[in-house]
């Protein structure tokens, strides 16, 4: 397929999404139905423009959605401003550790005593399947960073959290294959990629984000510099994050999304003291007051508003925040088509399997819904939120990523197969099924809510936010 063909493609595509994007919010279709079906159409399964081969081109695939995701964990850390301390946490955490943990072990034990997997390749699958994705969930995750939705505000952690956490099963699985040094009983697999790798790529990410937040906020508010590029602030940051946590042997996912939370807090942290400054009440009217005066400069067309905005003490944190999140949120958009393009174009060499028939069913709608159980026993979490939870654990783009590192890295060849059959197929069906499902049933639950007489956009009181 020449250049010339796949500019045209994207470009109807961006063009497609620019004039109809509003009205199929309000359909029970989503944009990744839709890229999954222009995939499918210039793939060989359709017009036969480009016929990509996962085996063969593993090595470029893998970078493409390493990219993607990348860009999810970034602004899904931008996106929650809640504090660290706030209980709200609570929930995407379990979800994060003990669901997550829950649900490689159920997939483990259906690869070895239902699919004859040897271990190591069974807890594989399960670290590949194991992650929800960030990518292909904006439907259901946080809208904004004053949106303190309880279901959203969970799913949106859980997809940036498990990201990184399920990077430790995978090397665990390629460890036990023999294609990665874990050590005797396990001790360096235990000391380096769970404990070193995790705890060192947050530290990383959290450092950059608010030591570089800090200094941008500093140039802006005393010197007048550093203002504008805010597009590079967030490509910078990401790069530098994923790059020193690479360097240091540490997850880059986790660091990314750290980075984002980071400089989130850290523009949250500078808008308070500033408001307290000025006699204002932090977190509350002052971020409201600053989010009015950032839209108000995005709109107006006097020249300098925006530049003003940006080095005002009081307001140019949330100004810069705000410019990062919307600049990075188009990159994630377009990251998304182009994953579930390729997603389309690469059904064609699949090679399919018979227990794909009964495994996707089982992954969705057996073990998610009993891990979620798992990870929010005895939690405060409404009835409905749990169900709407356990349905919404959407695959993709990051499980494509873990399958192609793991075809990068030493899977063998006699796993490859069943592996990426079962993988794909669960990553179509999410795609589908949740895409036709998530309009009618987040309708119902804002409806819900409403007549429950509650506010998805404002913070609860401190005296009704639940512990979990």
């Amino acid at each position: 397929m020449t250049f010339a063909v796949w500019l045209t493609i994207g470009g109807a595509l961006l063009l497609l999404m620019a004039l109809g994007g509003s009205m199929l919010s309000r359909m029970p279709v989503s944009t990744s139905m839709l890229y999954l079906l222009a995939g499918l159409a210039v793939g060989p399964l359709g017009l036969a423009l480009a016929a990509p081969d996962l085996f063969a081109q593993a090595r470029w695939l893998e970078h493409l959605t390493e990219v993607v995701v990348l860009l999810s964990l970034f602004t899904s850390g931008l996106k929650m401003s809640v504090g660290l301390r706030d209980r709200r946490w609570f929930p995407p955490l379990r979800l994060a550790l003990l669901s997550m943990a829950a649900t490689v072990l159920l997939i483990a034990a259906a690869g070895v005593w239902l699919l004859g997997l040897p271990l190591g390749a069974a807890v594989l699958l399960g670290g590949i399947l194991a992650p929800t994705d960030p990518v292909l969930a904006t439907e259901v995750q946080v809208d904004n960073p004053k949106d303190r939705d309880q279901l959203r505000f969970a799913l949106t952690g859980e997809g940036g959290l498990n990201d990184g956490t399920a990077f430790p099963v995978v090397m665990l699985g390629l460890g036990l294959l023999g294609a990665h040094e874990i050590g005797a009983l396990g001790w360096r697999w235990l000391a380096v990629d769970v404990l070193w790798a995790t705890g060192a790529g947050i530290f990383i990410g959290a450092a950059l984000g608010a030591g570089l937040g800090r200094l941008v906020l500093h140039l802006r508010h005393r010197h007048q510099e550093a203002v504008g590029y805010e597009n590079f602030l967030a490509l910078g940051l990401i790069g530098l994050a994923y790059g020193f946590a690479v360097l240091a042997q540490a997850y880059g996912f986790l660091a990314v999304f750290a980075a984002g939370l980071a400089l989130r807090h850290t523009a949250q942290a500078v808008t308070d003291a500033a408001a307290s400054a000025h006699g204002g009440a932090p977190s509350t009217g002052a971020a409201a007051a600053a989010a009015l005066l950032v839209e108000q400069a995005h709109q107006s067309s006097q020249p300098g508003h925006a530049e003003q905005i940006a080095v005002d003490p009081q307001h140019g944190s949330a100004y810069m925040a705000h410019a990062v999140m919307s600049f990075n949120e188009q990159l994630d958009r377009v990251g998304e088509m182009v994953g579930v393009v390729i997603v389309g174009m690469l059904l064609w060499a699949v090679p399919w399997v018979p227990a794909a028939w009964w495994f996707v069913p089982l992954v969705l709608l057996g073990v998610r819904p009993l891990s979620v159980a798992v990870g929010l026993l005895g939690s405060r979490t409404s009835p409905l939120q749990r169900r709407l939870i356990a349905w919404f654990g959407i695959r993709g783009i990051g499980s494509l990523y873990y399958l192609t590192y793991a075809l990068n890295h030493g899977l063998p060849a006699e796993h490859r197969h069943t592996l990426v059959a079962l993988t794909v197929a669960v990553v179509v069906t999410s795609i589908v099924v949740h895409g036709i499902s998530v309009t009618p049933l987040m309708t119902h639950y804002r409806r819900r809510r409403r007549s429950a007489g509650t506010s998805e956009a404002a913070p609860s009181p401190p005296s009704a936010q639940r512990p979990d």
